[in-house]
């Protein structure tokens, strides 16, 4: 996925193809259900869509799993069925079968400040939750728009989360249900003081 960061001027008119949402989920599997499983329970919208270069987990049949015991993926497995359930109970929007081509930054003060590119149309968000690419496909991305610095926060500010990815290996099933808990909490926070600065205004 490419990232190019917008120098024209926005001049406040989406495209006609475009969706509003508050967040977009970038990824598929269980770190894409959970996260969407707890912007649903903070109450916020959010488009789940697929990455343009799908990264596939390994199947628990597979000898290789990754530094995750057999234990642990059959507990996860349990897990996804259960997020599954309630993505279709409360009609989550998830869209597997689109792609995210690229993103852009938006170069104005409106809230949706990202613009995710895909076949099917242009989907603008105030927030952006990656959940799968490694740390340095990220840091691609904040450089593409031109951010040095502390990586956790430099990537809050611009409203770009990471979940499912650890520092040195695949994070436990816990550790993941457990950033996409903190990713959920800090989206509603954003868009609650969004939505104060707004009737402040």
């Amino acid at each position: 996925m490419s990232v190019v960061p917008s120098t024209a001027p926005d001049r406040g008119a989406a495209p006609p193809e475009a969706e509003m949402t508050t967040t977009i989920v970038i990824g598929s599997g269980f770190s894409a259900l959970a996260v969407a499983a707890e912007l649903n329970r903070q109450g916020v919208k959010a488009i789940v869509v697929d990455g343009a270069c799908s990264l596939k987990q390994p199947s628990p049949i597979q000898p290789t799993t990754g530094g995750i015991s057999l234990e642990e993926l059959s507990e996860r497995s349990e897990i996804v069925r259960l997020l599954e359930h309630y993505a279709r109970r409360h009609e989550l929007d998830i869209r597997p079968d689109t792609q995210a081509l690229d993103l852009t930054r938006i170069a104005s003060s409106s809230s949706r400040q990202w613009r995710v590119h895909t076949a099917e149309g242009t989907l603008n968000a105030h927030s952006v939750v990656f959940t799968r690419g490694a740390l340095s496909q990220l840091r691609k991305v904040l450089h593409g728009v031109g951010v040095t610095g502390e990586l956790r926060s430099s990537m809050h500010a611009l409203g770009l989360y990471l979940v499912g990815v650890g520092n040195l290996e695949i994070p436990t099933t816990h550790e993941i249900l457990h950033q996409a808990k903190r990713a959920g909490q800090s989206i509603a926070a954003r868009v609650a003081a969004r939505d104060v600065g707004f009737a402040a205004a």
